[in-house]
């Protein structure tokens, strides 16, 4: 049966890629607040995200004002 095609939601930018979206998604991260509960190091062990996926998101939270959790 073939993976449903995920795009990214909510407020997540649609740079990201399906592949980051869909294991964002399966890991309970649906928008950039759910991201910033978060740190980058956390976001990096789910397979799938690579360092482009978190610089962009990085780069969508401080646009929002929003910063990662302190580690």
């Amino acid at each position: 049966m073939a993976t449903p095609d995920i795009r990214p939601v909510g407020d997540l930018p649609d740079s990201i890629g399906k592949t980051a979206a869909r294991e964002l998604s399966h890991h309970g991260v649906r928008s950039l607040a759910e991201a910033a509960a978060h740190t980058p190091k956390e976001l990096l062990a789910i397979h799938g995200l690579g360092p482009k996926a978190v610089r962009i998101l990085t780069e969508a939270l401080a646009e929002k004002g929003l910063s990662w959790r302190p580690e």
